[in-house]
């Protein structure tokens, strides 16, 4: 009645954990991602959208008060949303045209509001629309960079501002080897010039300046904004921030994600030496003032209707413009991918300097969300980098990084699978125990100590290898999660994205069958197990068969239930994650049986699995 008990108990906890992860994992990440499909869906759509009420369409720059401060900004007034195509008509632009880069700067507000990321696609079709980064007002979700100066509290300087047109010094597109100028003349003796020069990766530099013909001197405040209308779709999870960031000096890291500056409504710091931003999980635009440059930083989220504007910025110290003379800023602005190699890498001996190292920035590198295990993340990504540039393939990097980590933590595998072999070498002194005394499970527990510590063995030295997979299994899928190097990245066969779950499923016989069973109501979020998945439950089942069956018989359910668990669990996990756990069972298994020959202990793999088909054969014959 005990050993019944225990197993029905077992059953229903291992039921109810596959049920919880389905809940809290698996449920809200296959919702999400329908949004997100949803959500390109209707970007990609070229014709006008309906024009109910929508967000402010325009920003303020921080405006000095009179002790010198910025003023929280005030947002536009609602406005029509126009398709992106009608946008981009409505005004003169200058292209901008990069190895990495598509877009436009807008003649009228000069600003940087129009840019697409060409080496990257919405899906692993290499024909699908590019990456969309920032887009211009009256769209259905403008994101834009701005650059300027505002005039000292109480003047009435006339100032170029979103809505003031600019002109062009000669002709011709951005490009990384041709800056443009823009000229504004406010017919009050300042004139205005803008100098915009872009990279070949994803860094614009603007240098701004201000001559003065005028009859009197002029206060004015450089200042530099991003602005993002509407709340992103977002993944959700913890291990992942998104939202406004910055490294604002001595202050560290500021972190605030769209929930928390809506609570928040305005933070402001001052600062020296920072950059900020906003981030999103693969892409990123980012402030990169002078280092030296003091700044009054803010975080902001303005409600407009029911929807939010988000905002940071900052604003420097003023700069007094004599009669005759001229007064310059410069600023810089990131607008692209967070690739590591161009973001840049921190990391003892090795990594990637990027514009972290050669801008001399503040931790730029924390750009990409490493987390707080960094020292493992970091050099899981560079070891997975670099076998990539060797042979030009992450899945293979994976299987490499993989035997490096079995042979670095060999030593204290081997002591485990040793103690297992000595384990089960005891298996029939364990067997006379339960003859011995049936009915005294006191007594066998006491006996079986007894044997153990004789022996030497460790009972729960079988834990050791798993253990020992938790940080490494926990590192390799952040960097699965949050690298962009992982995003879309190919393995063999129908693995075109290592970053996103097996896309093959047991329950349509892997597409001969034309339904999506996930939709089925109550039972569909189960119904999702790919091939690889599949590959890594065998592997599991075939290593516990490898090991001694735990005497207690609710031990023993519970290890024949876990490799269909974890199959389960793992099937909407990442397919890079997954085939490293398929590829590390199979490891462990070949290096088990090595070190159990090594202790003249029988291997009695096939015997197992052979006793399991047998057992089930005579079970039905009965």
């Amino acid at each position: 009645m005990s050993d019944n008990r225990n197993t029905i108990i077992a059953v229903i906890l291992s039921g109810l954990v596959l049920i919880a992860w389905q809940y809290f994992y698996n449920m809200p990440q296959m919702e999400k991602q329908r949004a997100e499909q949803q959500r390109q869906a209707e970007l990609q759509k070229s014709a006008p959208q309906p024009t109910p009420a929508q967000p402010g369409q325009g920003s303020t720059a921080p405006t000095p008060s009179a002790g010198g401060t910025p003023a929280p900004a005030q947002a536009a007034g609602p406005g029509p949303v126009v398709s992106r195509e009608a946008a981009l008509e409505a005004g003169p632009r200058i292209k901008i045209e990069t190895p990495r880069l598509a877009g436009s700067i807008a003649l009228k507000g000069a600003r940087v509001d129009d840019i697409a990321l060409v080496q990257y696609r919405e899906t692993v079709d290499p024909n699908s629309p590019p990456i969309v980064l920032f887009a211009p007002s009256q769209t259905a979700a403008p994101y834009y960079a701005e650059f300027g100066w505002v005039p000292a509290s109480g003047t009435t300087t006339k100032i170029p501002d979103q809505n003031t047109v600019w002109q062009q010094e000669g002709s011709g597109s951005l490009t990384p080897t041709t800056p443009i100028t823009l000229k504004y003349d406010n017919g009050e003796g300042l004139t205005f010039r803008r100098t915009i020069a872009v990279d070949d990766r994803y860094l614009f530099t603007i240098k701004d300046e201000v001559s003065n013909l005028g009859s009197a001197p002029v206060t004015l405040y450089p200042f530099a904004l991003i602005s993002r209308h509407g709340t992103p779709q977002v993944s959700g999870y913890y291990i992942l921030h998104e939202g406004l960031i910055g490294y604002l000096g001595e202050q560290g890291l500021q972190e605030y994600a769209y929930k928390k500056i809506d609570e928040t409504k305005s933070v402001t710091f001052d600062v020296t030496n920072g950059w900020m931003g906003m981030t999103d999980k693969y892409w990123a635009s980012a402030l990169l003032p002078d280092t030296s440059a003091k700044l009054h930083v803010t975080y902001r989220s303005n409600a407009v209707g029911t929807s939010h504007n988000y905002q940071t910025d900052y604003l420097q110290d003023a700069q007094t413009l004599p009669i005759g003379g001229t007064i310059s800023a410069n600023a810089r602005l990131f607008a692209g991918a967070k690739e590591a190699s161009v973001v840049g890498i921190n990391f003892p001996l090795v990594g990637f300097g990027g514009y972290n190292k050669q801008l001399g920035l503040n931790h730029f590198d924390l750009l990409i969300d490493w987390g707080w295990f960094y020292f493992i993340t970091k050099p899981m990504f560079l070891a997975l980098d670099w076998f990539f540039r060797l042979f030009g393939n992450f899945g293979v990097s994976i299987l490499l990084v993989t035997v490096i980590v079995k042979l670095l933590f060999f030593p204290l595998a081997n002591k485990s699978y040793a103690s297992m072999a000595k384990m089960k070498s005891v298996q029939p002194q364990l067997q006379a125990l339960k003859e011995r005394y049936p009915d005294d499970r006191v007594k066998q527990q006491q006996e079986m100590m007894e044997i153990y510590k004789k022996e030497k063995i460790n009972p729960i030295a079988g834990c050791l290898p798993v253990a020992l997979q938790i940080p490494v299994f926990f590192s390799l899928y952040k960097v699965l999660f949050v690298t962009i190097e992982m995003r879309h990245a190919p393995f063999f066969g129908w693995i075109k994205d290592l970053s996103a779950p097996d896309p093959t499923n047991l329950f349509t016989l892997f597409g001969l069958l034309h339904y999506d069973p996930t939709q089925l109501p109550v039972i569909g979020h189960y119904l999702w197990l790919g091939v690889w998945p599949l590959i890594m439950g065998v592997t599991m089942w075939v290593q516990m068969k490898l090991n001694p069956a735990p005497p207690d018989p609710t031990q023993k359910m519970i290890f024949d239930w876990m490799p269909l668990i974890f199959t389960f669990m793992l099937a909407g996990f990442p397919a890079g994650l997954v085939i490293y756990w398929a590829w590390n069972n199979t490891l462990s298994v070949a290096q088990q049986s090595y070190i159990m020959r090594l202790n003249g202990v029988k291997v009695e793999l096939f015997d197992n699995i052979r006793n399991v088909f047998k057992k089930k054969v005579t079970t039905e014959a009965t």
